[in-house]
């Protein structure tokens, strides 16, 4: 594969540290999350990845129904649930759902451009047989 770009963020301190990216752009402080003890008002990882693979998704779902001639209701939305896992053995993991609103499609339709996507977006590709993700049509 061709590099077409390349995002560089560095991380200190980990979760309770800071990231800030080569442009600027992200330049943030780092917590657990609340529920775990972290800090209100700052963000986590599982937030960042959960932005990125919405971001991402919602992308492949416009690519997708362009190639289908289909004209996306610009209210449709994908939110990413992103969950820190915890298995017995204390290994840690991430399972993903993905919630599209797809806003006046069938049902059927729907699916069929959600599978599609689901076949060409980078982060559902990166994380096939890694990572357990649910497709949600709402």
């Amino acid at each position: 594969m061709e590099k077409v770009y390349t995002a560089e963020v560095t991380a200190t301190g980990g979760r309770r540290g800071h990231v800030t990216s080569s442009d600027g752009v992200i330049d943030m402080p780092l917590s657990l999350p609340e529920g775990l003890g972290g800090e209100k008002g700052k963000s986590n990882p599982e937030q960042l990845f959960a932005a990125g693979y919405a971001a991402c998704f919602q992308s492949a779902l416009l690519l997708v129904a362009g190639k289908h001639h289909i004209r996306l209701n610009p209210e449709s939305t994908v939110k990413a649930h992103v969950d820190l896992l915890k298995s017995e053995e204390g290994k840690y993991g991430l399972g993903v759902k993905l919630e599209v609103h797809l806003q006046g499609l069938e049902k059927d339709k729907a699916k069929e451009l959600v599978d599609e996507a689901h076949e060409v977006c980078p982060y559902s590709i990166g994380t096939r047989g890694n990572i357990n993700v649910e497709l949600e049509i709402v």
